[in-house]
């Protein structure tokens, strides 16, 4: 944690919750990380940064232009040819990355405070679990530095030959990040592109950039060589579509909308780039009537609430046996109408608002579409107060599967609870599956054998049984169908940042 708490922020607002190095970050210019220094954008435009809860500027940043992302995609190329971190010893370079792991650790509370200003997020939960998954993800990479292997082969070509593969980096890595979890995800793109000898470029969400400046800092403490990370701020409609298309980017990985993934992946076909992308979900929970209520009730109402439901996996499309379903649909409302909503920096707040006025309006609009629609609201389903972007926690009954609140991702506190006979464990199942998303999936069920057979059936790159969303850097992460391409966290993400080489020689 940093120092003690002054007086005022940068605002002139008294807000003695707020540790010394948060208001450091504010007060800041918010410059952009190019090529180990800290400098504005080239425009020298910068925009405002809004904290949910109140709708106040908190801050200003560099806005990242065409041309920013052309210096930065340059420092990176540079760094990226003179081989200074690709040709470093693989544990220096996992000594590197560990240092960044315990500054991050060390700056624990800066952190958890950043995003909940930003982000709207508790800060109790960007505590407890944005930080130390951020911590861990880079320990994790920090170790698999050393670990990047080939192979050898044995050739049925006549004569004697040693032949053999070796797993190099990409080179010029294009990262770009959402809102929702502004730390975390920077993890998860640097780390493992860091690990495997890239250079990278990342852009963060114009909503979210705080936690980046601070994240900035750290990496030029912890050692890395100049130009090995470059961080930008800026809009996806510019910066981001500019290092999409840039000629000397050789590889973009994108989290966010399906519909932005197709975008970056349109301007990524110019120069065949690589391409890893994270999109969006309208995740299926199953509740069997066998199911351990005391658990399942709190667990499928996490699985929708908690980040506000701004989350890709979000458990958002709920289906209980029917000799179950009152229960469920009723102890998950009293979740909801009980869940304390508030400012994200007061302890006490379980809920805090959503990220922005576009986004509150979006969900709002969900709301009157499902009511429209003539799904039942039994929670929520109305804006909470006048300041702030307060969604209350909303459940709608008897949802059916043509209603757009069931088929569309809403990317918020909403979900909608839909019935199912015993007898239909494979229509619940096809239903499940009826979705051009494939993100994720629970399973709730006592039955463990099958709950297992349950889960294969099901398409979607993760599926949770008697959980939701259990992310851990081991365990790799990513999506079917219109969710994604490639892989994020595990081993499976070391892949997709780097070439596969095949070296053949005659003896």
């Amino acid at each position: 944690m940093s120092g003690q708490q002054r007086e005022l922020d940068p605002r002139g607002q008294s807000d003695t919750r707020l540790t010394a190095g948060v208001f450091d970050v504010l007060k800041s210019p918010g410059h952009l990380l190019i090529d180990g220094e800290f400098v504005p954008a080239a425009s020298g435009r910068v925009f405002d940064v809004v904290n949910p809860a109140n709708e106040r500027v908190i801050a200003t940043v560099a806005e990242a232009d065409v041309e920013d992302v052309d210096r930065a995609v340059k420092a990176a190329r540079r760094a990226f040819d003179d081989a200074t971190w690709g040709r470093m010893p693989p544990a220096e370079r996992g000594r590197v990355m560990w240092r960044l792991a315990d500054l991050i650790e060390q700056h624990a509370e800066d952190f958890a405070q950043l995003d909940s200003l930003d982000n709207g997020k508790p800060v109790a939960a960007a505590r407890a679990g944005d930080v130390p998954i951020a911590v861990g993800v880079f320990r994790y990479y920090a170790g698999w530095a050393t670990k990047i292997t080939g192979e050898t082969n044995t050739l049925s070509w006549p004569g004697d030959w040693l032949a053999y593969t070796r797993r190099e980096a990409v080179g010029v890595v294009a990262q770009i990040i959402p809102w929702n979890f502004p730390l975390v995800s920077a993890a998860w793109k640097l780390a493992p592109a860091l690990a495997t000898g890239n250079t990278v470029v990342l852009k963060t969400a114009e909503q979210t950039p705080l936690s980046a400046i601070l994240l900035s800092r750290l990496i030029l403490e912890a050692g890395f060589p100049r130009g090995v990370v470059n961080i930008l701020s800026g809009f996806g409609e510019k910066a981001g579509a500019a290092m999409a298309a840039h000629a000397g980017v050789d590889k973009i990985s994108f989290t966010g909308s399906t519909s932005v993934g197709r975008t970056i992946l349109r301007a990524a076909a110019d120069n065949l780039k690589k391409v890893t992308l994270e999109l969006g979900g309208k995740s299926p929970v199953l509740v069997f009537d066998d199911a351990d209520l005391d658990l399942t009730i709190p667990g499928v109402a996490q699985a929708i609430f908690s980040n506000q439901g701004e989350v890709c996996t979000a458990g958002s499309r709920l289906y209980i046996h029917e000799r179950v379903f009152d229960r469920v649909v009723e102890g998950v409302a009293e979740i909801a109408d009980k869940l304390k909503l508030g400012d994200g920096l007061n302890e006490d707040t379980q809920m805090g608002p959503l990220v922005s006025n576009e986004q509150l309006q979006r969900v709002a609009s969900y709301v009157d579409v499902g009511r429209k629609e003539g799904a039942e609201v039994v929670a929520g389903g109305k804006r909470v107060g006048d300041i702030g972007y307060f969604m209350a926690p909303t459940v709608f009954a008897n949802a059916t599967s043509g209603m757009r609140i069931v088929r569309e991702e809403i990317f918020g506190p909403v979900v909608c609870a839909m019935p199912f006979k015993k007898e239909d464990v494979d229509a619940v199942i096809s239903e499940a599956n009826d979705t051009p998303y494939g993100l994720a999936a629970s399973v709730w069920s006592r039955d463990v054998s099958m709950a297992h057979k349950v889960a294969h059936r099901l398409r979607a790159g993760s599926v949770w049984i008697n959980c939701h969303t259990v992310i851990d850097p081991a365990q790799t992460f990513g999506g079917f169908k219109q969710s994604g391409w490639g892989r994020e966290l595990g081993e499976e993400a070391l892949r997709s940042y780097t070439e596969v080489k095949a070296i053949t020689a005659q003896l």
